[in-house]
């Protein structure tokens, strides 16, 4: 049977990382495609006792919920994101399926068809699904390593006139880059100027390996109410949960609201009330503190054997923190192609070119640490190693 689909189904892709997956799931493969959290660091106890609080302690945890969310665990994220100079009121917090519903709730309600959006190249690859879904224009802005180049942003919100400017600055997801705190506070002033409204993904923020650098978020440094501050439980608690929340203006906030009423009501109420009492019985902070400390342990290990790869021209971000390599082949190494041979020899990562806007470079490729215990990266890491030197030799 032929179906009459919609025009916007055109518009919709699959993701590259979750079609990688389930190919590498078939197989004994390592797998560094995913950004996935350490199963073995999820806090089972503290959510299960969580859990069983919320449902034996309180029967509205089984009932439906206000869209904008449980308000004793908004005024709980209200309190967290004031230690980290983010100071709003939990009226202006909307609770959602997961960060990726904020993109989505903020696209459905402020995106019309032809709209530009101004973003880093490369960025967040399933923003970019929901951009193109909704049929925007995303174009790409020039970056180095402290964030996006000023005067190229400039040049294009002119050009472009752009409804909104989305930015991953902490950590970010492919790259693993953190933005200077000049960057910061100049797409600020850009903002301000050219009257631009500022999307900030952070859902990895909290995973830093040095707390002498402690990035504020552009959200804490906004006065005029231009950024929209979105960030997740999925990397600090336990990712099944889905429980994500935005902070931003009252007036987009509200419509965002309405949105998501239309769309499923409401974020589930068990996941609410059980963050409720982790929030109020486990201590969060410390949790994190492991975290961090396993992670960057881990990502030392798949340094140091980087740095092994006899390979002229490699380049790679050492990260700050997040959960990502973004590295850098030799111009004429395609790691769409290098995929298939690095699978054959047991060992998987992420390409590159899907994470771009515009003009993908298909020498880079991403690389997660986070999954894998030290043993299974030092392995699966000579595995790629190996079918790097192979293909770069070949040549």
């Amino acid at each position: 049977m032929k179906y009459g689909f919609s025009d916007r189904v055109k518009y919709l892709k699959s993701s590259a990382v979750r079609d990688i997956l389930k190919v590498i799931n078939q197989g004994n493969i390592i797998s560094f495609a995913g950004g996935l959290p350490e199963e073995d660091l999820f806090p089972v106890k503290a959510v299960d006792e969580a859990f069983h609080k919320a449902i034996t302690t309180n029967k509205k945890a089984l009932q439906y919920g206000e869209t904008e969310g449980v308000p004793q665990l908004r005024e709980l994220l209200a309190d967290r994101m004031k230690q980290k100079g983010l100071h709003r009121s939990a009226d202006n917090i909307l609770i959602t399926s997961g960060s990726q519903q904020a993109i989505d709730l903020f696209s459905r309600v402020m995106f019309n068809k032809g709209d530009v959006i101004l973003t880093e190249n490369p960025t967040y690859l399933a923003a970019l699904q929901v951009f193109e879904s909704y049929e925007t224009k995303v174009v790409a802005v020039d970056s180095d390593d402290d964030g996006m180049v000023l005067a190229d942003l400039e040049e294009k919100i002119n050009q472009y006139k752009p409804k909104c400017i989305y930015v991953v600055p902490t950590y970010s997801n492919p790259t693993g880059k953190v933005w200077s705190l000049k960057r910061r506070e100049k797409l600020l002033e850009l903002a301000n100027k050219y009257h631009v409204v500022i999307f900030e993904d952070d859902p990895y923020g909290e995973l830093q390996f040095d707390e002498s650098e402690t990035p504020p978020s552009i959200a804490s440094l906004d006065e005029n109410g231009l950024v929209l501050y979105t960030s997740t439980f999925s990397k600090t608690v336990v990712p099944a949960v889905r429980i994500g929340w935005i902070v931003g203006p009252h007036q987009i906030i509200r419509i965002m609201a309405q949105a998501k009423q239309a769309t499923d009501l409401h974020t589930n109420s068990i996941g609410q009330h059980a963050l409720v009492h982790l929030l109020q019985d486990f201590d969060i902070d410390e949790h994190i503190q492991t975290i961090r400390k396993t992670y960057y342990e881990r990502m030392l290990v798949m340094k140091r054997l980087l740095e092994k790869a006899n390979i002229e021209g490699l380049e790679y971000i050492v990260p700050k923190g997040g959960m990502f390599f973004w590295v850098k082949l030799p111009e004429e190494m395609n790691t769409t192609a290098l995929l298939e041979e690095a699978v054959k020899e047991g060992v998987a990562f992420v390409p590159g070119a899907p994470f771009y806007v515009s003009d993908p470079e298909q020498n880079t490729l991403r690389l997660n640490f986070t999954n894998s215990e030290p043993a299974l990266i030092e392995e699966g890491m000579k595995r790629f190693v190996k079918v790097l030197e192979s293909t770069y030799i070949n040549k």
